[in-house]
């Protein structure tokens, strides 16, 4: 794995890379570690979808370009693109949120859906652009609740408004690569990830922001679905994979496809694991005497997957990826980095370090 850190310490020095969401949890720990790897980050998004949010209190806007803009607006995305001339493009852009989709379904289709498209447009009309990764997600299988994980020829057919406007996120490039994209210089992928964990998530309607919420109000965490399973791995897993894929199909288009970036089986715990697992870990070495604890008190809301697991056999054949945190070091990550936000400490300091640490645990890991 020696190479696949120098992929991202040593590739990116100096390459410019278009991230769209950078001002979203995900985006930030990106644009971070790209930064830190001496890139020229261009950034696409919104205002920041949380307040708080980790764009703003890590000072990332300092660092880059930072257009304010909708991934539905094409002109405006236009203009960026050719402003900035990115070589590498990163579509993170999203409406993210599960019930959230339920809610407003024709915007979660219209950003999830015509965004792809209005981001694809840009990449056909902008000839600087080598490489393209397409962050989609786990929930675009059929689900049909297997006891085994999802391989990249499943079925793509999300249940919810979230689910399936990424399945179509995803039939959308495939189509762009094949009917636009097969004989430019320019390689294309989409990448698959299981739910991503990491300090700095402000979000609704996430389990581990649910959990850091309630231990700084002081009261239980409440778990909806106990018994569900998902792929839990920390923020530097994917964001790593992504541009670890990005640099080694650079100007080498076998390497394009889809990919699933998820976590060993190991760490793919229920709910209520992950929860107890964050519980212990934070009460284990909080100094103030402020208890997690959990509670069930399932709320009756919409249709969500009792079961989902990833098969990822297929990026570690190819690149020879391995995960490097397991889980319960991704949680001891998670509240490291939350109590010094607590303790208003040096935000951009710890996610350096972890960086650096999560490096180092890249380059050793065979």
């Amino acid at each position: 794995m020696e190479r696949d850190k120098g992929m991202i310490t040593d590739f990116y020095r100096g390459k410019k890379v278009l991230i769209t969401g950078h001002t979203g949890f995900k985006g930030s720990w990106m644009c971070r570690v790209l930064l830190n790897s001496g890139a020229e980050v261009t950034g696409y998004a919104m205002e920041p979808p949380t307040d708080p949010s980790l764009f703003e209190l890590a000072g990332i806007k300092e660092g880059i370009v930072h257009a304010i803009g909708d991934v539905r607006d094409l002109e405006h995305m236009e203009e960026v693109f050719k402003k900035t001339q990115p070589e590498i493009v990163i579509h993170m852009a999203a409406q993210p949120i599960v019930r959230d989709s339920y809610k407003d379904p024709r915007y979660t289709y219209e950003t999830n859906v015509m965004g792809t498209v209005n981001v694809l447009e840009c990449i056909r009309r902008t000839p600087s652009v080598r490489s393209f990764i397409n962050v989609t997600t786990d929930k675009v299988y059929l689900n049909r609740e297997w006891h085994w994980g999802y391989r990249e020829a499943e079925e793509l057919n999300g249940y919810d408004p979230y689910s399936n406007s990424k399945s179509c996120s995803e039939l959308v490039t495939s189509s762009y690569r094949r009917a636009f994209f097969e004989g430019m210089d320019v390689s294309i992928t989409t990448c698959r990830a299981g739910n991503v964990i990491g300090g700095g998530d402000f979000a609704n309607d996430r389990i581990i922001p649910d959990c850091i919420r309630a231990v700084k109000e002081g009261r239980e965490i409440i778990v909806r679905n106990p018994a569900s399973t998902r792929p839990y791995q920390h923020v530097l897993e994917p964001v790593c994979a992504y541009l670890m894929i990005a640099a080694r199909q650079f100007g080498d288009k076998k390497n394009e496809g889809s990919y699933n970036v998820g976590p060993d089986d190991a760490d793919c715990l229920t709910t209520g694991e992950l929860v107890q697992l964050f519980c212990d870990k934070w009460n284990q070495g909080d100094p103030k005497g402020i208890k997690a604890s959990w509670k069930c008190e399932n709320d009756g809301g919409p249709h969500e997957a009792n079961f989902l697991k990833l098969d990822c056999s297929l990026i570690k054949h190819t690149f020879g990826w391995r995960p490097v945190w397991h889980v319960d070091t991704a949680v001891e990550k998670i509240i490291d980095w939350t109590r010094v936000y607590f303790e208003g400490g040096d935000l951009e300091d710890i996610m350096d370090r972890q960086i650096g640490e999560y490096l180092k645990g890249l380059g050793q890991n065979d």
